[in-house]
């Protein structure tokens, strides 16, 4: 044994048992014959390294839970840290399950599935098992990011930099996750809902609102579930439906819960004085140019919609068929998630703008602070899978955008985007004028007058 696993051994082994984990992670280091088991497969083929990591990760979640009750763990590791290493095992369990002929069948992927998520749970209860009180949305949110590595990992493999963790999965469990969409939809997931369950848990065990944040992730939650589960069914992948796609049901009815809980709690309203939202709310929409912009921008993106939604219905309007063969033929795209999208712009999306642009005239609509950021993530989620799949290599030729169309296609598709986010940023920099009119005589000039 080397000296330096030698002094750590001893330091370990006089911890007593709460130190189990390091002589593990300390065995990864050593060389010779007195190397760790895995010390031959972490430097060999480049899937190895990947299961390889995840062990070290397993064991060092283990050493932060040992931690808890060790004398000489003055500070525990924050439960945001906790959650986030946990999530790096997802590669590991697909590395395995992958090279696991027994796992590679629909029934066993599903019970397998259920097992591992199961397992999550059990290990998140054990991370915070040391706090007074856990507000249970946090279950929610560190169990979702489990399943973002997931499709964090599913993005890298179907691009092409990863290989060896999905192959079983996109053959006997849910194929459509090879597409351009679901493919964008998995970074999406990998990096942004899993930054943003981050951030959320630091506010929750740091005392900190996080209702917006949540409610952003609602919104893009739910407009992910309502355009893939119907898309895949509808789709080219429809007559493929394994078990295990089914799983996506609680992850359907998840979102909507998490957002039900998050509207009925209390909205904390910036202090802003009486006289200032009484001058606010006495301007007219033309004495508002920001405002203005932005109903006009609005009614912009109902047309679009609406213009959209008409195409995906095989309108036989001339203009309705040169856009869909010159401009945007990924809305014809056999995969299913484009119509679906459009339709629920259509169905859906529509009436939401038309009421936004009532709060934007109106003074005094509260509700406009919560459903602008709700709006806001579903949008940005739709809009990025959506224009990410029209120019991906994984769809075919013929329905990507045309190079030579690229602006007046992508701009409005962008702005679709950018428009719900600039109204969710201006309602939540100025509220004054959305916050409830003040009763008359109540402002401080009336006071004095009085």
């Amino acid at each position: 044994m080397s000296s330096s696993s030698a002094l750590f051994h001893h330091r370990s082994k006089a911890n007593g048992r709460h130190s189990f984990p390091f002589n593990y992670l300390i065995s990864f280091g050593g060389s010779g014959e007195d190397a760790g088991p895995w010390h031959a497969s972490f430097h060999s083929r480049s899937p190895c390294l990947a299961g390889n990591i995840s062990t070290w990760t397993f064991f060092l979640f283990l050493s932060f839970l040992s931690c808890s009750n060790n004398t000489l763990c003055t500070m525990r590791p924050p439960v945001e840290l906790s959650v986030f290493l946990l999530s790096l095992l997802a590669p590991g369990v697909l590395y395995a399950m992958n090279n696991t002929p027994a796992l590679q069948e629909p029934l066993p992927i599903l019970g397998m599935g259920m097992v591992v998520l199961g397992s999550v749970l059990l290990l998140l209860l054990l991370t915070v098992r040391h706090k007074m009180k856990v507000d249970p949305l946090f279950y929610v949110f560190a169990e979702f990011s489990f399943t973002c590595m997931v499709g964090l990992t599913n993005a890298l493999e179907q691009d092409g930099f990863i290989s060896g963790f999905m192959g079983f999965y996109l053959k006997k469990g849910e194929p459509h996750l090879s597409t351009a969409y679901a493919v964008m939809m998995s970074y999406w997931e990998g990096v942004f809902h899993l930054v943003l369950f981050q951030y959320i848990i630091h506010c929750m065990f740091k005392g900190k609102s996080y209702r917006s944040l949540g409610l952003l992730w609602a919104g893009s939650s739910i407009a992910h579930q309502i355009v893939l589960i119907p898309g895949v069914v509808i789709g080219k992948y429809g007559s493929n439906i394994r078990p295990v796609f089914w799983r996506n049901v609680p992850f359907f009815l998840l979102p909507f819960w998490v957002a039900s809980v998050l509207f009925s709690r209390h909205r904390e309203m910036p202090v802003v004085t009486a006289d200032k939202i009484v001058a606010e709310q006495k301007k007219g929409l033309l004495s508002r140019p920001v405002d203005l912009l932005l109903s006009l921008l609005l009614m912009g993106s109902m047309a679009f919609s609406v213009f959209r939604g008409f195409v995906v219905l095989d309108c036989p309007l001339d203009v309705c068929f040169t856009y869909i063969y010159q401009y945007e033929p990924y809305l014809k795209d056999p995969v299913g998630f484009p119509r679906v999208m459009m339709l629920v712009y259509l169905f859906y999306a529509l009436p939401l703008l038309t009421v936004l642009i009532y709060g934007l005239k109106t003074p005094g609509c509260s509700w406009m602070l919560d459903w602008t950021i709700f709006f806001a993530g579903a949008m940005a989620q739709t809009q990025w899978c959506h224009i990410g799949a029209s120019l991906h290599s994984r769809t075919p030729f013929t329905y990507r955008v045309p190079a030579d169309k690229w602006w007046p296609v992508i701009t409005p598709n962008v702005l679709l985007a950018a428009v719900p986010a600039l109204l969710a940023l201006r309602c939540h920099t100025n509220p004054a004028f959305f916050m409830k009119p003040v009763p008359k005589g109540q402002t401080d000039n009336e006071k004095k007058k009085k």
